[in-house]
C-alpha cells in the first residue's frame, strides 16, 4: 500500500469503515497538507479508471473558489482521458507519509502560455505512514510504557519509559540504577502500553545500546518489534497517526 504510486484499495465492501482513523477531514489540516504538496513542488500521481494516469505537481490552492490547479502538459497523451473521466485518485508522498485523495470536477484550463488541470478541493484525504516511519517522540506525562522482566534477572520487573516509537520498533530508557542489557538479545512478553486503551504484548529484539547525554538518565535501548501480534500493527499505526495529527493541529 505504501510503496508505489498506485492508490490503495480502500473499499472493503463492509459496513465498518476500517480506514476512518487515517482520514483527514478538518479543513485547516487538510489544506495545510495540500499546501505542503504545493510549496514543496511534490510529484502527484493522478490515476483515473481504465488505467489512465499521469504525474504532475500541485500548482495552486484557492480555498475561496474551492479549486486546485495542477500543472499540465497539453501534449500528454493521458491528459484528455483524465478530463473525460471527470474523476481521479491522487497519490503523493510527504517524506514517510503517503497521501491519497479523490478529485472531482476535472477541468482543463488553457491560456496563451500555459495550461492547468483544475479540480475541486477534496473534502477529505487519507494519510498513511510508511512502515519505515520516522520515529514519534512522546511528550508529557502520558508517555507510553514498556513492562517487562529483566532478561538477566527474571525476578526484576521493569516499567520503562518509551523514548520514541515507530512502525518498526521503539527506544526505551533504561535508568542508570538498573543493570544493563546486552545488544543482540530478545526480550519476551513485553507489554507495550501506548495509552490507557491501546496496549499489546510481543517480543523485542534489542539492536543497540547507547549512552544518553551526560545527564544521569541512563541508557537508550534501541529495539525492533518481533512478530507483531494480529491487530497490533493497526493499533500502532493508528496511535502514531493520531499523535502526529494532534501535533500538526497544535502548530497551525
Amino acid at each position: 500500500m505504501f510503496q508505489d504510486t498506485r492508490p490503495a484499495d480502500l473499499d472493503d465492501g463492509g459496513s465498518i469503515d476500517r480506514w476512518a482513523e487515517f482520514r483527514v477531514e478538518h479543513p485547516r489540516e487538510l489544506q495545510a497538507l495540500l499546501r505542503q504538496l504545493c510549496d514543496g513542488n511534490v510529484p502527484v500521481h493522478l490515476n483515473a479508471p481504465g488505467g489512465i494516469g499521469l504525474t504532475t505537481t500541485l500548482w495552486s490552492l484557492d480555498a475561496a473558489s474551492d479549486r486546485l490547479s495542477f500543472s499540465a502538459d497539453d501534449g500528454h497523451p493521458g491528459l484528455q482521458g483524465l478530463v473525460d473521466a471527470d474523476e481521479a485518485t491522487a497519490v503523493a508522498y510527504l517524506d514517510s507519509v503517503k497521501l491519497q485523495f479523490e478529485l472531482q470536477g476535472l477541468l482543463l484550463v488553457r491560456s496563451a502560455r500555459a495550461c492547468a488541470l483544475q479540480a475541486q478541493i477534496p473534502r477529505s484525504l487519507y494519510r498513511f505512514q510508511r512502515r519505515s516511519a520516522f520515529r514519534v517522540r512522546p511528550q508529557g506525562r502520558t508517555a507510553p510504557t514498556a513492562r517487562l522482566r529483566h532478561p538477566a534477572i527474571p525476578e526484576m520487573s521493569l516499567a520503562l519509559r518509551v523514548i520514541d516509537i515507530s512502525a518498526g520498533g521503539c527506544a526505551l530508557l533504561l535508568p542508570h540504577d538498573v543493570p544493563p542489557m546486552a545488544p543482540g538479545i530478545q526480550i519476551a512478553d513485553v507489554q507495550i502500553e501506548l495509552d490507557v486503551e491501546t496496549r499489546f504484548t510481543l517480543a523485542l529484539a534489542l539492536r543497540h545500546v547507547t549512552a544518553l547525554p551526560a545527564d544521569g538518565q541512563g541508557l537508550r535501548l534501541g529495539c525492533e518489534w518481533v512478530a507483531l501480534p494480529p491487530g497490533a500493527e493497526r493499533l500502532l499505526q493508528r496511535w502514531i497517526d493520531l499523535t502526529q495529527r494532534r501535533r500538526r493541529l497544535m502548530s497551525l
